[in-house]
């Protein structure tokens, strides 16, 4: 079948609205209407190359939509069924035997490379195939092929143009704070980076009952925004020492504590400011060479207790937490919208933009 997709041909270049050719879905694969799509960071990092998925490709990993067509060995979902998609995995190494599908041993290949485990790809254009299946499923376009696995089925009078971002960078944030650390009520945390995944984090931190929710960030219009989410504190980074302006709201320290920044200027502030036994979460990719090996004050690390954690997804099996999410959202306790602008399918690139510079948080585009 045609549909219309956003292609990346070449690092850093924009995306352009295009007409491809879609293979119908296979035995364990689902044809998804997609009705709205959100812009990650990680989308960005692979258009950029930064993670090397192979060109021309269909990006998009944080699609929500309507079941269209499923493949002959499809039983969880049926056409009509209102669906979010996530990752991919494969089912078969010990981290999947485990539930530990985020930490799948085949994720980067299954989901950043744009092809399927065979080889194979979905997509082609007059001159050849064209890279598909990213995260399972390349969701810049009106259509996507999806695996069974990684296609959730939700509520059908929730929002679903809203939806898309709950796949992945709301549920990597919210999910540290849910699931991974599973903050007790009454404990103090703080996150690093008032981006989608750090703000998601508040609203995860207002769920659990943390009474006290730092939010560090340097932009004013997201501080404010923090606060209207549940954040009890905010700092600005620029204004003086983090470390210590964490430590006048809470003297004994931070129990838990997510960065978002890849930083590690801001991660050595946060080892100082965390009380005993306290636990940091990363989920910030580094931007920099510097950047990309942690320093640690293994002697405070030691002393402290203070455990370190690497994090992806949240540590959330979305099957799951996805439709948590959805009721919390319906109830009035999850209000992530608050962090979202909607973009028409063909102003992708203005909401990169928008969203690189600080004047959107999380661009959802609907089609």
């Amino acid at each position: 079948m045609q549909i219309t997709a956003a292609v990346s041909r070449s690092a850093g270049a924009d995306f352009t609205i295009e007409k491809l050719e879609l293979e119908d879905p296979r035995a364990d694969e689902v044809l998804v209407r997609i009705v709205g799509v959100g812009v990650c960071h990680t989308d960005i990092a692979a258009r950029d190359q930064a993670i090397p998925a192979e060109m021309p490709i269909v990006l998009g990993h944080e699609g929500a939509g309507i079941v269209e067509k499923v493949g002959a060995g499809v039983t969880s979902v049926k056409p009509g069924d209102h669906v979010v998609l996530s990752y991919t995995f494969c089912e078969k190494c010990a981290p999947c035997d485990h539930d530990h599908h985020n930490y799948c041993q085949q994720f980067a290949p299954l989901n950043f490379v744009g092809i399927r485990a065979d080889g194979s790809k979905a997509l082609s254009d007059s001159a050849g195939s064209v890279s598909s299946h990213f995260f399972g499923q390349s969701s810049f376009a009106s259509y996507a092929l999806c695996y069974e696995n990684n296609v959730i089925k939700v509520r059908d009078d929730a929002p679903l143009e809203l939806l898309g971002p709950l796949g992945c960078g709301i549920q990597t944030g919210a999910g540290t704070f849910m699931r991974s650390m599973a903050c007790e009520a009454g404990s103090a945390v703080a996150v690093t980076g008032g981006g989608a995944v750090g703000l998601a984090a508040v609203l995860g931190a207002v769920v659990q009952g943390c009474e006290t929710i730092i939010v560090v960030e340097p932009h004013e219009n997201r501080r404010k925004l923090a606060l209207e989410l549940g954040a009890t504190h905010v700092i600005d980074p620029m204004a003086g020492n983090m470390t210590e302006a964490i430590r006048a709201i809470v003297p004994n320290g931070l129990n838990y504590a997510l960065d978002t920044t890849g930083k590690n200027v801001v991660f050595a502030g946060l080892v100082a400011a965390m009380a005993a036994a306290g636990t940091i979460g990363i989920v910030g990719v580094p931007s920099t060479e510097d950047d990309a090996m942690l320093k640690l004050d293994v002697l405070n690390l030691l002393l402290c207790g203070i455990r370190v954690k690497g994090i992806c997804e949240g540590d959330a099996d979305p099957a799951e937490f996805i439709p948590v999410m959805v009721n919390l959202h319906m109830e009035g306790k999850f209000p992530f919208d608050k962090i979202c602008d909607f973009y028409s399918f063909n102003e992708i690139n203005q909401a990169v933009a928008d969203q690189h510079s600080g004047k959107c948080v999380k661009a959802i585009l609907k089609l």
